[in-house]
């Protein structure tokens, strides 16, 4: 599917000004360029475009409010001063799999300000040598590099601290409402005990059936038993 009509479908009869995320992922670019995105788009906040054949940024609209920008595995190298001037909100920028190859490719990023986060995995320029330094030095607004600052600690998850969040928020209630569940957990015990207890004197009473049962059985038998040598005594009589 061609990038415009992926953002038709993704709009679902909404208006461009509506659209906070937008989300064009393995959609097609026939020329290597942005298609179907307007400066409409005033809302947008996030925007993904993973592998979609992009080679240049140079129709990228005017997106104010864009904080962060997916664009990994796609054939960019240069053009990347078009971020400053479209997107200057910038805070995170995903270039990962992309033909960045010199540093000079990554200097046009100096002018997004806010830029926090920066991702160049798997582009050619990771394997020069003093490659994280030099990229710090560059660019001393970012903090975090191919997912670790300077000291090699590990961005935060954001989904993970929001977890957390919720987990604060969503705390039970006061203590006496706990204070009134262990006693209602209390009473399920004791009243399980019990059943437990008449479970095993119905269990002993039925063992007890069942050996005399037994005995009675056994008597019988023997009673059979002694009934039959008592015939074969009167046959040999």
């Amino acid at each position: 599917m061609d990038m415009k009509k992926r953002i038709t479908l993704e709009l679902r009869n909404r208006s461009p000004t509506e659209i906070a995320e937008l989300v064009l992922d393995n959609s097609r670019s026939a020329d290597g360029e942005v298609e179907g995105l307007t400066d409409e788009f005033t809302e947008l906040e996030f925007l993904s475009m993973v592998n979609v054949g992009l080679s240049s940024l140079a129709k990228l609209p005017s997106l104010p409010k864009l904080r962060k920008l997916e664009l990994s595995d796609n054939n960019l190298s240069g053009s990347l001063e078009t971020l400053s001037e479209k997107c200057p909100n910038l805070t995170y920028l995903n270039l990962s799999g992309n033909k960045i190859k010199e540093l000079s490719n990554v200097e046009a990023l100096q002018n997004l300000k806010s830029l926090q986060s920066l991702d160049l995995f798997n582009c050619e320029i990771t394997s020069l040598e003093d490659y994280r330094e030099s990229v710090f030095e560059l660019l001393p607004q970012v903090t975090y590099l191919d997912g670790f600052d300077q000291e090699d600690n590990e961005a935060p998850d954001s989904e993970a601290d929001d977890e957390d969040e919720d987990g604060e928020d969503g705390a039970g209630p006061t203590g006496d409402y706990d204070d009134e569940d262990d006693e209602e957990e209390d009473e399920d015990c004791s009243e399980g005990a019990e059943e437990d207890d008449d479970d095993e004197d119905d269990y002993a009473e039925e063992e007890e059936e069942e050996d005399q049962a037994g005995v009675q059985g056994q008597k019988r038998k023997r009673d059979v038993d002694d009934e039959g040598e008592d015939d074969d005594d009167d046959e040999d009589d």
